[in-house]
């Protein structure tokens, strides 16, 4: 008949293999955890630098916009400024007699525009071209004549340069709400677009941080595992004891007898531990 120590001895092996095993599973997953939590701390990194970059276009497209009505308000309010002046220039004008026989700006300038509009419009021969273009110069001289002559008058003159100063203004704030609110529009813009790319690195977090968990718990479990294969191999080790009739063997120098702490460390850090560790320490329980 064999020795039974001699199977409990194998399954010993066995079991330390299967320890070793499990240690090495757990730690090659463990650093597989370590690597994905740098890779989503990294993607988090860039979430936060899209988002801080958003916020600042963000900011920025405000403030375009209130300046954008701010804007508008003034090219009502010049707006309004030049409609009142333009009453009063037209006003000033039919105060103002005309010279005897002359016709009157107003005429003038729809008989011009009558004009324009008929050279635009209307197929004529190189005679009739030239004696439309020759009736427009006349009207633009008489209309330039009569505005001179208007200009004359100090009055006058300070109503026109008031009309022309409120039409300026109000052009230009037009230009202003025009420009501005393209340079909103673009900050708009470039925010959306920031912060679609912080979903998307949003979802790529998500999905490393799902593959995290995923490799975590193998590991927990490659631990537990570990562990039940060490408190197999201390089971195994009490068996042989039993087996080898409770004592130790001879040659085991007192002196190099190992603590109980220093055990118990050996064990946690999945270390293996030999039958004449524990044999030490049971001997040492009954003592």
């Amino acid at each position: 008949m064999s020795d039974p120590t001699e199977e409990l001895e194998r399954k010993r092996e066995e079991s330390n293999a299967r320890a070793d095993s499990y240690r090495a599973s757990r730690d090659r997953l463990n650093a597989e955890a370590r690597a994905l939590a740098d890779e989503r701390a990294l993607i988090v990194d860039q979430i936060r630098a899209k988002s801080a970059e958003a916020q600042d276009h963000r900011r920025r497209r405000d403030e375009l916009n209130a300046e954008v009505r701010e804007e508008k308000r003034l090219r009502e309010e010049w707006n309004h400024k030049f409609q009142e002046l333009a009453e009063k220039v037209q006003q000033v004008r039919r105060a103002r007699p005309s010279r005897q026989g002359a016709v009157p700006v107003w005429r003038l300038k729809k008989e011009l525009k009558e004009l324009e509009f008929r050279h635009m419009t209307t197929a004529v021969t190189g005679d009739q071209e030239k004696r439309l273009l020759e009736e427009m110069k006349r009207l633009e001289a008489a209309i330039r004549e009569q505005e001179e002559q208007l200009r004359r008058d100090p009055d006058v003159d300070a109503t026109l340069k008031e009309y022309g100063e409120a039409r300026d203004e109000s052009e230009r704030h037009h230009a202003a709400v025009g420009e501005l609110a393209e340079s909103a529009q673009r900050e708009h813009e470039a925010m959306v677009t920031l912060f679609e790319a912080g979903d998307e690195l949003r979802r790529q977090a998500d999905e490393v941080q799902t593959r995290l968990l995923d490799v975590k718990g193998n590991a927990d479990e490659a631990h537990r595992q570990h562990i039940a294969a060490i408190e197999e191999v201390r089971d195994i080790e009490k068996l042989l004891y039993a087996a080898r009739g409770g004592r130790a063997p001879a040659a085991w120098p007192p002196a190099e007898a190992p603590r109980e702490e220093d055990f118990l460390a050996r064990l946690k850090k999945g270390e293996k531990v030999s039958t004449e560790d524990l044999l030490e320490l049971q001997k040492r329980g009954r003592a």
